[in-house]
């Protein structure tokens, strides 16, 4: 493959100093959690693990309690898992049960109680082992996406959410919480939103990598909000960061949990840029608010998480349609499809997602189906080198952005 200057690992100098104390803030993340996680304890706030999108995190926050996410991204914890689970099994699910082996989540470790739902096969049948030693709540999820009767079981699920976590913590849920709660999520939504809306510029000022730094494991935390304001107000004034000359990538397809980010690493130093994460760990949980109009706040919590374009939905045409209206607004040269072994809904519905990608929109698509294993970088890094080398070779470059990312 030819050298060119985008193909030079991304810089991690050179950034002003303010840029990098305002990115530093959230690449402590974990730490400034725990220390949330713990006063909040101390003060005898419970804390509740989360396991999926699906959950409304605006529930466990009107019961007073702190809402924290519990995806495993480690690679050093799935062999503890594997006595006990199928080793073809996906990583994530593996590295989650893996910390709870091994002891070694502090979060999990303090959790009064953990929230999970009905999505893929593996994780209900992992959370029926994690249940055996840790306290847990299965939601029950309907996953008929256009069904009008789903939509009702899910909202009658919530409400019986609702009632569990009264009686498990002996507070009342009251409308007026809910609300709150739903205000407070609505400006995290809008906050990472704005902050995201920085990669439409075609010199984006900061990384994808960088960017996928900048979320919390725990929601609702008003310094963060206070930090997300003050870097997005930094970037609108910072010219771009040297990565126009790049290629543009939108990845798509499996969460990228915190410890999972090898992939995402692995495009940006071979000549990549990532300009959207359509994943769960970017704008799909973010792209719609909970309707603060509705009187009655449960069902307005139901439309908003119900509509959430997992691949576990059928039909999930929701999906293809944020792929669309991702590309015209962030246009990547091509879109990288992630796909965590034995992942079998986004494995099969990545047949659907090529398709659309390109004999719709015309652009250069790859999936990359892997683990959370390093054993695989090579042959990764070669693929998306190649990816690249193609997509400049066919002359496939964006359209030019004649608006700035900055207007919201």
């Amino acid at each position: 493959m030819v050298s060119t200057p985008a193909d030079e690992p991304l810089r991690t100098s050179g950034l002003s100093q303010e840029l990098s104390q305002k990115l530093d803030y959230f690449g402590q993340m974990i730490p400034r959690c725990l220390e949330h996680a713990r006063s909040a304890q101390a003060q005898g706030r419970p804390i509740v693990g989360m396991m999926c999108e699906f959950t409304p995190r605006e529930l466990i926050m009107a019961a007073g309690a702190v809402p924290v996410c519990m995806c495993g991204g480690s690679s050093r914890t799935v062999p503890a898992a594997e006595p006990d689970l199928p080793s073809n099994l996906c990583p994530l699910i593996k590295s989650t049960y893996g910390y709870r082996m091994l002891r070694s989540n502090p979060f999990m470790e303090m959790a009064d109680l953990i929230v999970a739902e009905t999505t893929c096969d593996g994780k209900k049948k992992m959370y029926e082992l994690l249940g055996q030693t840790r306290p847990m709540y299965v939601i029950e999820l309907s996953q008929k996406a256009e069904s009008v009767h789903s939509l009702k079981f899910w909202e009658n699920e919530l409400r019986r959410f609702r009632l569990f976590l009264q009686e498990r913590f002996n507070v009342e849920v009251t409308d007026d919480s809910i609300r709150e709660a739903i205000r407070v999520m609505n400006r995290e939504r809008q906050l990472r939103r704005q902050l995201a809306q920085v990669m439409q510029a075609n010199d984006p000022p900061i990384t994808g990598r960088q960017l996928l730094d900048c979320r919390s494991i725990i929601s609702g935390m008003a310094e963060d909000f206070t930090h997300y304001q003050k870097l997005f107000d930094h970037l609108k004034t910072q010219p771009g960061g040297g990565y126009g000359g790049r290629t543009r990538v939108l990845l798509t397809g499996v969460p990228v949990p915190h410890g999972a980010e090898r992939v995402v690493e692995i495009i940006e130093n071979n000549g990549g840029l990532i300009v959207c994460f359509e994943n769960c760990s970017g704008l799909k949980p973010i792209l719609e608010d909970v309707d603060e109009q509705i009187q009655d706040p449960i069902a307005a919590l139901a439309v908003k998480y119900f509509q959430v374009p997992c691949s576990v939905m059928t039909q999930n045409d929701r999906r293809m349609e944020m792929i669309r209206s991702m590309v015209r607004q962030y246009r990547p040269h091509c879109v990288i499809d992630l796909v965590w072994h034995a992942c079998l809904t986004y494995d099969i519905e990545s047949t659907r997602l090529r398709r659309v990608v390109e004999e719709e929109l015309g652009l250069p698509y790859l999936r990359i189906d892997t683990d959370y294993s390093p054993s695989d970088s090579a042959r990764i890094a070669t693929r998306v080198a190649a990816l690249f080398e193609s997509t400049r070779s066919r002359g496939s470059s964006p359209m030019i952005n004649t608006r700035t990312p900055f207007s919201s």
